[in-house]
């Protein structure tokens, strides 16, 4: 497995979202929906704008320029399920955030 640190637990409260950038155009989105983790494709596909300058919602993660919504818990759209962004696993050791980029839960 190729884990890759995002940041520090105390940086990402409940509510809130980190960004892991894999390069210019690759980016994963960490989430915390009520302290469970969640980490999935960090680009809309509908004109590839960072999800994690948007807002979350609950568990949905609303895209910053047309209000596209994913659910970061199963990477699904919210009119079309079909749409889904790749889900990552994720996990925290000593108080460190980690995703696993050689796996993914979900397809794109």
């Amino acid at each position: 497995m190729a884990f890759r640190r995002v940041g520090s637990i105390s940086q990402l409260p409940p509510g809130q979202m980190l960004e892991l950038e894999i390069s210019d155009e690759e980016r994963v989105v960490v989430c915390n929906v009520d302290g469970k983790l969640h980490a999935m494709d960090g680009v809309c596909p509908h004109r590839n704008a960072p999800l994690s300058q948007g807002a979350l919602q609950g568990a949905m993660v609303v895209c910053p320029w047309h209000a596209w919504e994913f659910s970061c818990v199963t990477g699904e759209h919210d009119y079309n399920p079909d749409l889904k962004l790749r889900l990552f696993p994720v996990k925290v050791e000593g108080g460190e955030i980690w995703v696993d980029l050689s796996d993914s839960a979900g397809t794109a």
